[in-house]
């Protein structure tokens, strides 16, 4: 197999999966190293496929979650699964976590938080560590991108981050814009 159809067969598994692929497993597939695997992907980044990485692989969103926003929002780590739960209870997943720092500027990591499992993996993940969340970088004040089906949504979401008193009021200096689609903020 060469490498074109190996990154056809790659995109195959990923996009079956609605789950995140590990490269080693990706790699044991397609009769091939880890490496390869990160190469592949890089590629196919490169050439405009939306593969996320996450903590447990790689995976690709599904397709009919179109509907995005970019929600900045404040809470004590306590809150953080509650914070979650509300937003896949409602539809929504939440594709990454960021900070904007004004010394570092923009820190970025995808999350990929769908369903009450993928919440609490991350917080047996965040609690097995010696790691702290990313927000406590700022205070408390962080991002994320959130996906769902359509826009009502995403106005459903960010009116129950707000009745909770999670969503954070955007300053003049931030780059973000919640009216923007999220993948136009930056």
């Amino acid at each position: 197999m060469n490498g074109e159809e190996r990154r056809n067969r790659l995109l195959a598994i990923l996009t079956a999966s609605d789950r995140p692929v590990s490269g080693s497993a990706l790699a044991t597939q397609l009769n091939v190293s880890r490496q390869v695997i990160v190469q592949d992907i890089a590629l196919l980044r490169a050439n405009g496929t939306e593969i996320f990485s996450a903590s447990r692989g790689y995976l690709i969103l599904a397709k009919g979650k179109t509907a995005s926003r970019i929600l900045k929002v404040r809470h004590s780590d306590a809150q953080t699964e509650e914070e979650l739960t509300l937003i896949v209870d409602l539809g929504g997943q939440v594709r990454d976590i960021f900070i904007y720092h004004k010394i570092y500027g923009v820190v970025r990591a995808d999350l990929n938080i769908r369903s009450r499992k993928d919440i609490r993996n991350f917080i047996d993940g965040i609690c097995s560590g010696k790691s702290s969340l990313l927000k406590n970088v700022t205070s408390g004040y962080h991002y994320h991108t959130i996906l769902a089906e359509d826009e009502p949504s995403l106005d459903a979401i960010q009116e129950a981050l707000a009745q909770k008193g999670l969503l954070a009021k955007l300053q003049d200096y931030e780059p973000v814009d919640f009216g923007r689609k999220a993948d136009a903020a930056f």
